[in-house]
């Protein structure tokens, strides 16, 4: 899946990811002993938990790892809580629903069929997303449908099927021609021979679009994505339907076993893992994902290799390089501007603060990615980098310092370099923008203020869950009380009426004798 670039549904992850305002939702890792996470029609269900600074700990519940809007996936569950075998078979019934109409195997054999069709008799529903054979022409004969469908147009199927706009879920921005190529002739210049394209069905096509004897024809390329339709297009050794926010793989062992193979062909060598996610998802699952990935890449290393890393092409925006880190410590943040065909903003040429946001997060030593110089890169001797024609290099951090490609200023209150626009204030100590609000957000451990760490990561956690669990226990037991008391009250009201109603009654018997 190509992912939804909207600044302000990224703004709006990275807040729920981190630890802005006063409360947030942040995903709980299940202990080793828990339970197996409920299903959802997007693979196993992650777990979270709402905190609240200063407060005690809410129930944790389980959510669907793709959708952050109830109105895409409904599911919801709290993580002690009991269902009902009707509720289970109610479930199992709607994740089935929802299941794509055919088999993976059925789609492979669908296309096969179709690729031996004479040019007259290939079509493709529009209204339906479908390739068509000849025996079902009649069932869409009301839609719109295009005919004659090339084999240039079945090696390119992210320029036949509408791009998915919803911007919460799965929306997808196509790489643009440029940035395609760019990343294509990077790879092959680095000497890979294998790449696992999770959710970049474009970098994919290109390189499966090379022409024999080209140097980049010797590239092999699996995809990971979440849209099944691409299911039509590719056999099994070239499609894996994927979810990255739940390692899963919806058809099951046969597609992991595809991609363990791809991984560890050669003994791992010459293969990198091209990832593009959702904006708009967290980070933190996405991490745990690429770490099964590069586990499952490491079992094909022998004793002496265990220190080798896999190489990553994580893309995603550069204000996201804190969180990143926190997980990939390693990484270098890229100045390349990766830009996309169908997104109104994010295109190569903008300048100032209408220039693409997204970049590369790699392992690999940036000294040995050539960013071309035509399109305004240049070369720093003394980082040892290709950086943007504005990013200079400031004496005083040591580095050049702009993440957003214009020319940052060196502030020498703050010790670093700042964004142009940025003033010091002196209440806030700080630079930041001029309007900006001096009360600011509050960032931090929920439980004990610190900002280095997290709350899942807090050491006073234990004590603190001791005292939310002793304050949950005397709330259940006041609720109980007062259950009781109220079933008592019921009961006694009851008594009351019943003895009213036998004395209306004999008297009425009285007074007709």
């Amino acid at each position: 899946m190509a992912a939804p670039r909207s600044r302000p549904a990224a703004v709006e992850a990275e807040a729920d990811a981190g630890r802005q305002g006063d409360s947030g939702v942040e995903l709980a890792l299940p202990s080793d002993t828990a339970a197996a996470a409920p299903l959802c029609p997007h693979g196993p269900t992650l777990l979270f938990v709402k905190v609240n600074r200063g407060k005690e700990e809410t129930r944790r519940f389980y959510a669907c790892s793709a959708c952050r809007d109830r109105k895409d996936c409904n599911f919801f569950q709290w993580e002690d809580e009991k269902l009902s075998e009707a509720r289970l078979a109610a479930r199992e019934a709607h994740n089935q629903r929802c299941r794509p109409p055919l088999s993976r195997t059925q789609c492979v054999k669908r296309y096969l069929r179709f690729i031996e069709l004479p040019l007259s008799q290939r079509k493709f529903c529009q209204s339906c997303q479908q390739l068509l054979l000849p025996d079902d022409w009649g069932d869409h004969r009301e839609h719109q449908v295009v005919g004659d469908v090339s084999v240039t147009q079945l090696r390119r199927p992210s320029q036949l099927l509408y791009p998915l706009v919803n911007k919460k879920t799965n929306a997808q921005y196509l790489f643009a021609d440029r940035t395609c190529q760019f990343l294509a002739d990077l790879l092959s210049t680095l000497g890979f021979r294998r790449v696992l394209c999770v959710g970049t069905p474009r970098l994919h096509e290109l390189i499966r679009l090379t022409e024999p004897g080209d140097k980049k024809s010797n590239i092999k390329s699996l995809l990971l994505d979440i849209d099944f339709r691409y299911s039509q297009f590719y056999v099994e050794d070239s499609f894996c339907h994927y979810n990255m926010f739940n390692h899963h793989f919806f058809d099951g062992k046969a597609a992991l076993e595809v991609c363990r193979a791809f991984l560890q062909e050669d003994k791992g060598e010459g293969v990198i893992l091209v990832t593009d996610p959702p904006f708009g998802g967290l980070v933190e699952p996405l991490a745990i994902t690429f770490k099964k990935l590069i586990a499952m890449w490491k079992e094909g290393q022998s004793q002496d290799e265990s220190q080798k890393e896999l190489p990553i092409f994580w893309i995603f925006p550069y204000f996201f390089e804190s969180r990143i880190h926190q997980f990939f410590p390693n990484f270098c943040m890229l100045d390349y501007q990766v830009d996309y065909d169908n997104h109104a903003l994010y295109k190569h040429g903008k300048t100032g603060r209408k220039q693409s946001p997204v970049r590369i997060f790699t392992n690999i030593p940036p000294n040995k990615i050539i960013l071309p110089i035509e399109e305004g890169y240049r070369f720093c001797p003394l980082c040892q980098r290709y950086v943007s024609l504005e990013n200079r290099h400031c004496e005083h951090c040591g580095s050049c310092t702009s993440k957003d490609g214009r020319k940052w200023n060196h502030c020498f209150l703050c010790r670093k370099c700042v964004k142009p626009s940025w003033i010091h204030c002196s209440i806030c100590n700080h630079c930041a923008v001029p309007d900006h609000s001096c009360e600011g957000t509050k960032d931090g451990c929920f439980i004990c203020g610190e900002l280095d760490h997290k709350r899942s990561t807090c050491p006073n956690i234990g004590t603190c869950k001791k005292a939310n669990k002793a304050v949950r226990k005397q709330k259940q037991r006041r609720s109980n009380k007062m259950k009781m008391e109220s079933r008592k009250g019921q009961s006694m009201n009851h008594a009351s009426v019943t003895r009213k109603k036998k004395r209306r009654e004999g008297a009425h018997q009285y007074l007709c004798s």
